[in-house]
């Protein structure tokens, strides 16, 4: 496995991709390629990314890597249209309500005629019938709700001065429909759920190779929040699209959940984890040199996944993460009393005993 690590401000993802600038950890015993994984996070700002949003409402903290879009101000970006996977009907594949899944494709041009970049869009999750039926009447669970057209900023720009890396790729969002990191597999007839995360991910890939992406010099798998989560999922899947002339790596950007403590000592998202992965049925999906070791919800956690990964995957990801911070390691309902909910908001406000408590969530991240 190849993980790949920088810490300066101004870096180029283009030199990831295409130089060697990894590090090999074949060879090495368990615990230590373990402790390796963990120590290759990067924590650095500057890069521009693009948009990284949590669910409809949390941002989340890797956005300050993206200087873009701060006023909303849409005017001379480029507009891509909203396209309809019509095939995905006749697999299964489909949203929360049933609707057909989607993406947004601008072709590549010049240099970066045969290069593609996939984004797995985020946007949170659902762990039970109560929010996925609320989801799927929102665009992260109908395409139906979806915005024909949206703005591509950041790592998906067409301007070489915001992102002279891949600025004429063919770039692609996938847009998230399933809520389970495109990882679910069944159906729920009493509420009409369909949970087709994977079938998703997989038409979409189809139709992308029949565009053209089979023949990719170069391709890059990214994706942020529960779309980074789902890039850590995916990364070896993707890989294995390509012939072995391709150059595939992976970017999963504020996607490193962790199965931490909260602050009460119990296991907030590993709580919720389980009930995404028992309702979905994602456990089916998940990789099964995790699975065949632990039990399926445990599989969601990249922590316990990365360790297994073949393809070069660079992790970006902040040192405190906000959105883990407020719903998972200190959500109200493990803070009766209110003493976590200043410093939660505004950390100059914590004591020393709160400092220690995030220094120790940070130092678990590395």
């Amino acid at each position: 496995m190849h993980i790949h690590v920088t810490r300066g401000a101004n870096i180029s993802l283009e030199l990831f991709f295409m130089h060697g600038m990894s590090i090999s950890m074949r060879g090495e015993n368990k615990m230590n390629k373990l402790n390796l994984l963990f120590g290759l996070v990067a924590l650095f700002s500057g890069l521009a990314v693009g948009r990284c949003i949590q669910g409809d409402r949390t941002r989340r903290a890797s956005e300050i890597l993206a200087n873009v879009g701060e006023d909303n101000n849409e005017a001379g970006l480029l507009m891509v249209p909203l396209t309809l996977i019509q095939s995905a009907s006749g697999k299964g594949a489909v949203c929360l309500d049933g609707s057909l899944p989607a993406y947004h494709f601008n072709p590549g041009f010049g240099s970066g005629a045969n290069s593609w970049l996939v984004n797995l869009e985020g946007g949170g999750w659902c762990n039970d019938i109560r929010s996925c039926v609320y989801r799927k009447t929102s665009r992260h669970g109908s395409s139906n709700h979806m915005e024909k057209e949206i703005p591509f900023t950041g790592i998906m720009s067409n301007d070489p001065a915001m992102n002279p890396d891949f600025y004429n790729w063919n770039r692609v969002k996938v847009r998230y429909c399933d809520g389970a990191s495109f990882k679910g597999e069944g159906y729920d007839k009493n509420a009409s759920l369909y949970f087709r995360g994977q079938r998703i991910y997989d038409a979409a890939m189809e139709e992308l190779v029949s565009k053209g992406m089979r023949d990719a010099d170069q391709a890059l798998l990214s994706g942020c929040s529960a779309g980074g989560l789902a890039v850590i999922q995916h990364c070896d899947e993707f890989h294995g699209l390509f012939s072995a002339s391709t150059k595939v790596k992976c970017l999963a950007d504020a996607g490193l959940f962790l199965d931490a403590v909260d602050v009460a000592g119990g296991r907030t998202l590993r709580n919720f984890y389980e009930g995404v992965v028992d309702l979905q049925g994602a456990v089916a999906n998940l990789p099964k040199s995790c699975t065949s070791q632990m039990e399926g919800a445990l599989c969601f956690f990249p922590q316990n996944i990365l360790n297994n990964i073949q393809t070069p995957i660079f992790l970006l990801n902040t040192g405190y993460d906000v959105w883990q911070i407020q719903e998972s390691l200190a959500p109200k309902s493990t803070d009766p009393t209110g003493y976590w909910e200043s410093c939660k908001k505004n950390y100059t406000t914590c004591d020393a005993k709160q400092i220690q408590f995030l220094q120790e969530i940070k130092c678990s991240t590395l």
